[in-house]
């Protein structure tokens, strides 16, 4: 368990202002409040709330954050009152643990419907507080980690479920990549325990019959860089055995048959130097094809850039390289966090500055009831994105299979309800045609049209879906009345 005054020196250490009074306080506070309280593994209380902060303190969060994270059971679990915070910390960490606690109280519902609900409410809170979500993911990922001394199959395999569905998505949405790989992959040893051990077992065979594989090619990919000028930082790591299932899973293949079981991260000064790089290893290297992605030019939702190729590498190994500046890594490491800016009175907080939680907002709106939220709102975020662009060349990000009634949905609902017709890349196009990458979009609009039916059976997005229902359900009261 991490001591009183190590938690404040991690703090410190990229926060010299940090509130060291307050993060004292909330560390007392909680120590006091969860008294002999034990957790299902038998450790003290209060060991549960220390390691949430310590979970943070990797992401470089704010004071009120860390406050917030050793006090997020008191309210719930404890004598502790809302008052009794706001009176001891201030309002504003009132605020983050009052949105933290109304999401705790129906969390371990068995009910779907609660578990909408639940998520609904999520939302509302990341919307005026994305600290809400943060500490969210840092608590649910400690929960995860200690899954396994909860005696119950079914609610270890109904916390594992909530994770998979609602949790992972979330913190790869805000850029948490890491907190989003271990969620899943710890998820999966409880869904799926068979399918983790047979992927951990081949791992296990390759890195005997490969050695010291990693430290050779990122030797040699090192050297080939520097004999060609560019001064760059080689990492490589394998993938985690639920990324490398998945892929099998989706592409219908053996675990022979991936190109990236292993990548490689090449850091870079610039983006200058990103491309360079790029053009020195396909030199190099045969390249696998099709494996090519510049998120440089078209970055991820989340902020997350980087240039992704397949080549058949040193020693003929198929593997990934993520070519990036390290501003860029910061981003891809730290998420929304990375945006914290200590010396300018801080970031903006507030969370609909993300389009993708605007849209999940608008989910809200339309959707009948909770379990639609839910449906609506795992299809916004689960699917791989393919980007196109509007006439006047603004990006429009898109879930992989959408068609242009999607992309006139992503433009306004408003576009969305009127549209009649598409021109693809200057050419007139069916409602119904899936869109590509790099695709230039105009919406032909009239207002005698309304959303049709139909376009429920060809739309991906939730927002589309959303809308589309809404009028059928208005129009059907209207014919009862």
């Amino acid at each position: 368990m991490i001591r009183q005054f190590e938690l404040v020196e991690r703090v410190k250490a990229y926060d010299p202002n940090a509130d060291e009074v307050g993060i004292n306080g909330a560390y007392v506070f909680a120590m006091k409040a969860h008294g002999s309280q034990k957790r299902a593994s038998g450790d003290p209380y209060f060991s549960h709330p220390i390691e949430v902060a310590g979970i943070l303190t990797s992401y470089r969060v704010d004071s009120a954050t860390i406050e917030t994270a050793l006090l997020h059971d008191t309210i719930e679990d404890t004598v502790a009152t809302l008052e009794d915070i706001r009176a001891h910390f201030g309002n504003e960490v009132a605020q983050l643990v009052d949105g933290v606690t109304k999401l705790t109280r129906i969390e371990f519902q068995s009910d779907r419907a609660k578990q909408a609900e639940n998520f609904r409410k999520l939302v509302l809170a990341m919307s005026e507080d994305i600290r809400v979500l943060l500490v969210k993911l840092a608590d649910r990922l400690h929960n995860m980690r200690t899954l396994h001394y909860i005696k119950s199959d079914e609610k270890r395999r109904r916390i594992a479920m909530e994770t998979m569905d609602i949790y992972a998505p979330l913190a790869e949405r805000i850029g948490m990549q890491e907190i989003k790989t271990e969620l899943e992959d710890l998820a999966f040893a409880e869904i799926n325990p068979e399918a983790r051990r047979a992927v951990v077992k081949r791992l296990d065979t390759l890195r005997e019959q490969g050695g010291e594989l990693v430290p050779k090619i990122i030797g040699e990919l090192s050297e080939t860089l520097s004999e060609n000028g560019i001064e760059a930082e080689v990492n490589g790591r394998e993938k985690s055995p639920y990324s490398i299932w998945r892929k099998m899973q989706k592409h219908d293949v053996g675990f022979e048959q991936l190109s990236d079981i292993m990548a490689f991260r090449i850091t870079v000064n610039s983006i200058e130097d990103c491309y360079k790089a790029l053009g020195v290893a396909h030199n190099a290297y045969r390249v696998v094809p099709g494996r090519f992605k510049d998120y440089i030019s078209m970055p991820k939702p989340n902020g997350y850039q980087s240039l992704h190729t397949g080549v058949f590498g040193p020693h003929q190994q198929r593997i990934e390289l993520q070519i990036r500046t390290r501003v860029m890594h910061e981003v891809a490491e730290l998420g929304v966090a990375a945006h914290w800016n200590y010396k300018q009175g801080g970031p903006a907080k507030d969370g609909t500055q993300y389009r993708w939680l605007r849209e999940l907002l608008d989910i809200l709106e339309h959707a009948s009831d909770p379990e639609e939220v839910l449906e609506h709102s795992k299809m916004e975020m689960f699917q791989d994105q393919v980007f196109c662009f509007t006439p006047r060349g603004d990006l429009i990000n898109l879930p992989r299979g959408a068609t242009t009634v999607d992309f006139a949905y992503a433009v306004h609902s408003e576009v969305g309800d009127h549209c009649v017709g598409a021109k693809i890349n200057g050419k007139m196009m069916p409602l119904r045609t899936e869109l590509r990458n790099g695709d230039q979009v105009e919406i032909v609009t009239s207002k005698a049209q309304t959303p049709n039916p139909t376009w429920e059976r060809f739309v991906v997005t939730g927002k589309a879906r959303a809308r589309i229902r809404r009028f059928v359900r208005a129009q059907e009261r209207e014919e009862y009345e």
